[in-house]
């Protein structure tokens, strides 16, 4: 998987690659080309960054399981608010990218910049009592 996402990352920008611990397979550490290829703790990783390589790891796992059953969509749930723009910039673009190569992406956000950067989107509009009203395309009351 660390493979995958490091491709991943590549994709994205040139800063980042991941790193698995020598001894302990589940920790990792991440290669920071922008500080003369310094190991980093994922623990001092800023929020926008550990998006990024959160994102980078789910991207990953998606390609590793598309390879034995057919995996078309990605959902992401928040996290674009601690980006910085050009953060955002490289997230966006990433999602531009799979969705060209025909993959479905949901995007569940509060971000205003969303709002500008995505075209087709699924409102969710709060109603009295706990309930919402959606509107989009693909969005019609049931009676």
């Amino acid at each position: 998987m660390v493979h995958h996402a490091n491709q991943q990352l590549e994709r994205m920008q040139d800063r980042y690659l991941l790193l698995r611990h020598p001894t302990e397979p589940l920790v990792l550490s991440v290669i920071d080309n922008y500080q003369a290829g310094e190991v980093r703790s994922t623990k001092n990783l800023s929020g926008g960054e550990s998006f990024l390589i959160s994102l980078a790891l789910a991207l990953g796992l998606s390609h590793m399981a598309s390879q034995n059953v057919h995996l078309d969509s990605l959902f992401l749930d928040e996290g674009f608010g601690t980006l910085d723009e050009d953060a955002l910039d490289i997230a966006l673009d990433t999602l531009s990218s799979l969705y060209q190569e025909g993959k479905t992406i949901g995007v569940i956000s509060h971000v205003p910049a969303l709002k500008e950067r995505i075209a087709t989107q699924i409102q969710v509009h709060p109603l009295q009592g706990g309930r919402s009203r959606l509107e989009g395309p693909g969005c019609e009351r049931i009676a």
